[in-house]
């Protein structure tokens, strides 16, 4: 039916928005299915570590399970970082998906430290709870140039932000892509 992907650094909203979503979606009888990249990252993805080529085979095995959601006729939210730009465009190319970029400011997300990651992330180096490859802070994360939606945690709250996203995935089922 319809494969969105969110993309956005951690804590930005990207979780809690798909499952908003999900529950106005499954409000109007419309089946609505979320493939989360932490809950993913627990089963079918644990072999696979923060490498850029980890994170992109990630993205890989996210997107197929998304696409056979679709297949049953379901709209997919894939809640996941999914740092890089050519892995979005592969998800587009290959599966039709939307890109939506939840995006948080980074001082808001640094404040908000929902995982404690970015307390680690701004260790000195050497300390040895220190990690490295946090996106956005010490690893890469493209912007997104191409996303068809952009959402702004910072200044929208969850409703807002959920209400937003809600209808332009009613305006993708009714009109598709532009």
């Amino acid at each position: 039916m319809l494969l969105i992907q969110l993309t956005g650094l951690s804590g930005a909203g990207k979780t809690s928005i798909a499952f908003r979503v999900q529950q106005m979606l499954l409000q109007r009888d419309i089946a609505a299915e979320i493939v989360d990249g932490d809950a993913y990252r627990q089963t079918i993805c644990k072999d696979l570590g923060f490498t850029p080529a980890d994170r992109r085979e990630n993205i890989r095995r996210l997107g197929a399970i998304a696409h056979e959601k679709v297949q049953q006729n379901s709209i997919v939210i894939i809640a996941a970082i999914n740092p890089y730009e050519d892995m979005r465009e592969e998800l587009r190319r290959d599966y039709d998906a939307r890109t939506v970029w939840i995006h948080c400011a980074l001082d808001i997300l640094v404040e908000r430290d929902t995982k404690g990651l970015y307390k680690k992330a701004l260790l000195p180096a050497g300390h040895p709870d220190k990690i490295s490859n946090l996106s956005g802070v010490n690893d890469s994360y493209d912007i997104p140039i191409k996303a068809d939606l952009v959402i702004y945690t910072h200044t929208e709250d969850l409703e807002t932000s959920s209400v937003r996203l809600f209808a332009f995935i009613l305006d993708n089922l009714i009109n598709g892509r532009d």
